[in-house]
């Protein structure tokens, strides 16, 4: 969604997610008729909307349903930046302005490539991002190709790869095994409670722990397959990797 505001579109949009936060108006001026992986059906229909827009296959069941229905679905699956990128282009063409959807991807483009060529040095900390604490959940690609644009390493670059969040489930022995300079997490819809990380079995060992180099950045600023990972998430990254 924060993608037509930022086109100019948004009064194309005629409900959203209960995870639409960005820009902070549309928690005023947009209906609210889903959540991530339930949808109310009956009021999607009621809206009659020409598109609906989804992402990935955690949304299946409801794009499923909705197309039983005759309503058109387009279901991103977003899961890089590259893919990010794709999707605002697509997006853009898709709703009449695939000029100013080029102008903004290229924009991010050049933005990113910038902050490549200030980050090259071989003094990399090295940070563990946390998804989800219970199973302990690493970062999805985009977020591990950000880590390292803001100037760190991420110590499970391997699993980012993997698309299913189960498949980038790690252990504790795992995490010491790796010492983390830096960990960040971002726990989708509760809070971080950074005191915990110095509770789990074998943790005080880790740098980051020992150090009190523990972060926390707001899911909705990098964990959403958008336009705020590519910069109020990224600009987070980097002043925590700068300090």
């Amino acid at each position: 969604m924060e993608t037509l505001y930022l086109l100019g579109e948004q009064d194309r949009i005629v409900g959203v997610t209960g995870y639409a936060v960005r820009p902070p108006v549309v928690r005023k001026e947009k209906e609210r008729i889903a959540a991530f992986t339930s949808a109310k059906i009956d009021k999607i229909l009621a809206l009659k909307p020409d598109l609906v827009l989804a992402f990935s296959d955690l949304q299946a069941e409801i794009a499923s349903e909705l197309i039983k229905y005759g309503v058109a679905v387009m279901t991103y699956n977003q899961r890089d930046i590259t893919g990010i990128l794709a999707m605002i282009r697509h997006l853009g063409s898709t709703v009449g302005v695939g000029d100013k959807a080029e102008a903004l991807a290229l924009s991010y483009e050049k933005q990113l490539s910038d902050l490549r060529a200030k980050k090259k040095t071989n003094n990399r900390p090295r940070v563990y991002f946390e998804e989800w604490d219970s199973p302990m959940i690493t970062g999805i690609k985009w977020v591990s190709e950000l880590v390292e644009m803001a100037g760190g390493t991420d110590v499970f670059s391997t699993l980012s790869s993997n698309e299913s969040a189960t498949d980038r489930v790690v252990t504790s022995e795992k995490v010491i095994e790796a010492a983390p300079d830096i960990i960040i997490a971002s726990w989708c819809g509760k809070k971080v409670r950074r005191e915990t990380f110095g509770e789990r079995d074998g943790w005080s060992i880790i740098p980051a722990v020992k150090n009190n180099r523990i972060y926390e950045v707001k899911s909705p600023l990098i964990l959403q397959p958008g336009p705020a990972a590519l910069t109020d998430g990224l600009e987070k990254l980097v002043k925590i990797l700068s300090s």
